[in-house]
């Protein structure tokens, strides 16, 4: 096996690699090269980007997610690139160039990437952050400039990354131009000189899985990223296996707006997240609340013994002036108190009146509170440990099979591109070859999956949710809809939909319903057998 290999995220990802490498002596120089690209992402990190409207806190979460605050949160030319956060053995960022020219980029005195450029801006692809993080190990990080922005350099690239437009030539943008004749190559060279050209290049490019940041209202732009996210291709729409959304700054949040929320900010929070995740079904597997600026301080070791100890003296007030205080920010700033302002002025920055409501709560119910626990008891309260048990839950669990069907998309879309018919019926032969096996089902699962949930097939809203439910979860008991229910239960279950599913295929379905019945019909017998082999 090769070095490569060993760092395969599975068997599924470990199959389409010997495919591709099966494959690249029986195709064009310029195919193969493709088939190099698809090899080398398949054995990096699952690549998640974040991404969402300008302002929405993206950056900030970032830095909450890697556990460092190393994102520029502030407008600067670094927050219109994107910017990748990979695992390093020694810290360093480096600015990539369209023209595939690198630089190093020293950090700024805090530790962070200087939000301003000494560079041409404009000849800048993106930023390469590497750092020792162990969480980067398995995951690397995207982050994107905001969509909605009055930038259109900084809404393409993003769009490029999310796979809302292409790399694309254009005539009343010459720098535009060349930058793309530079990252793609000359466009007059020969078709098999072995250079990916740019439809090839976007047939491999972009994230493979994204994590979406909204606010309180989710607009019509939100949507559309969503729905033209691809994963490798343009073929591969968002949905429950590769995308989730986080409902950020859920502590700004009007109790009172919510129906039911009973005047408890997080129920309120909670609820709206459940709202907004039936607004944007089936493009996320979720809506996760979370509170990014909270969780940044309390994750990043931006708070401090000196924050917990004037916290501690704000404890201290009394009732009426406290909460006069906690009535705006102005307020919490300007009012006399033993506190000097510009340490209040630090706090708000950090934790904002809603955190600092809650570390005074805390301290106020357990005085001996040490600094570290308070730390994390805020931590608590941002919600993050939610987000994480999610991301893990929906990409780290399956990033065998995300990166493998990601990888699938492009190695069709690379044959595809390449205008020999010859060519593309071996490809297509190999592929259907590999998912014939019983090990590769997952993948029929999840192209299933990603038919249903893009229109592509149109199901009854019922059997809809059903595809939905056994392709976008690992887990058997939430697969079947019966989760905590006995071993047994699960079983016969398991069996009934298998014989259901398939006789609706035979005798109910149209052809591409019937495409996917077959596969939701082995899907239930595989974990019917699968639960008979536990008993």
């Amino acid at each position: 096996m090769s070095t490569e290999q060993q760092h395969l995220a599975g068997p599924l990802s470990a199959a389409v690699a010997n495919l591709c490498q099966r494959l690249q002596p029986q195709v064009s120089a310029r195919t193969a090269a493709g088939f190099r690209e698809v090899l080398r992402r398949l054995s990096a990190p699952l690549q998640v980007a974040v991404a969402g409207r300008i302002k929405s806190g993206k950056s900030t979460l970032v830095n909450a997610l890697i556990g460092r605050r190393v994102a520029p949160t502030d407008v600067g030319e670094c927050t219109r690139l994107v910017t990748r956060f990979q695992y390093g053995t020694v810290d360093r960022v480096e600015l990539v160039f369209f023209d595939g020219r690198k630089q190093v980029l020293p950090f700024d005195v805090g530790g962070m990437i200087p939000k301003d450029l000494e560079v041409d801006f404009d000849k800048v692809s993106h930023l390469e952050a590497y750092l020792t993080n162990a969480v980067l190990r398995d995951l690397t990080v995207i982050d994107t400039p905001g969509l909605g922005s009055l930038d259109l350099a900084s809404v393409k690239r993003t769009e490029q990354l999310l796979g809302a437009a292409k790399h694309r030539k254009s005539d009343d943008d010459p720098d535009a131009a060349e930058g793309d004749r530079a990252a793609d190559g000359d466009a007059d060279t020969d078709e098999d000189d072995g250079e990916l050209d740019d439809t090839s290049r976007n047939a491999v490019a972009g994230a493979e899985a994204v994590l979406y940041v909204v606010t309180q209202g989710v607009r019509a732009d939100d949507q559309q990223a969503l729905a033209a996210f691809t994963a490798a291709t343009a073929s591969r729409e968002a949905g429950p296996v590769n995308a989730i959304a986080v409902l950020n700054k859920a502590d700004t949040i009007t109790p009172e707006s919510v129906t039911g929320s009973d005047g408890d900010v997080w129920k309120a929070a909670t609820l709206l997240a459940e709202k907004q995740a039936a607004t944007l079904k089936p493009r996320v597997a979720d809506v996760i609340p979370v509170i990014g600026l909270l969780a940044e301080s309390a994750e990043s070791g931006n708070f401090t013994s000196a924050d917990a100890d004037a916290l501690r003296q704000l404890a201290q007030l009394d009732d009426g002036t406290w909460e006069t205080m906690l009535i705006s920010a102005d307020i919490f700033t300007s009012w006399e108190c033993e506190v000097p302002t510009g340490t209040r002025v630090r706090l708000l920055e950090k934790l904002d009146l809603y955190g600092i409501r809650c570390a005074v709560d805390t301290l106020r119910a357990e005085p001996d509170l040490t600094a570290g626990a308070l730390r994390r008891k805020l931590l608590d309260a941002s919600g993050l440990a939610g987000v994480r048990t999610r991301l893990d839950a929906v990409f780290r669990v399956r990033a065998d099979g995300i990166k493998a069907a990601a990888a699938l998309a492009s190695v069709t879309a690379l044959a595809h591109a390449s205008g020999d018919p010859g060519e593309r019926q071996r490809v297509h032969d190999a592929i259907e070859v590999l998912l014939a096996k019983p090990e590769a089902h997952q993948l029929r699962l999840l192209e299933a999956l990603t038919l249903v949930t893009s229109g592509a097939v149109n199901m009854p809203e019922d059997l809809a949710e059903e595809v939905l439910r056994v392709g976008g979860s690992a887990e058997v008991g939430e697969q079947l809809g019966m989760r905590g229910r006995p071993h047994k239960e699960l079983s016969a279950y398991a069996l009934e939909r298998a014989g259901w599913w398939r006789s609706f295929a035979s005798f109910g379905a149209t052809p591409a319903q019937s495409r996917v019945a077959h596969v939701v019909h082995r899907a239930y017998f595989l974990i019917w057998q699968q639960l008979k082999a536990q008993a």
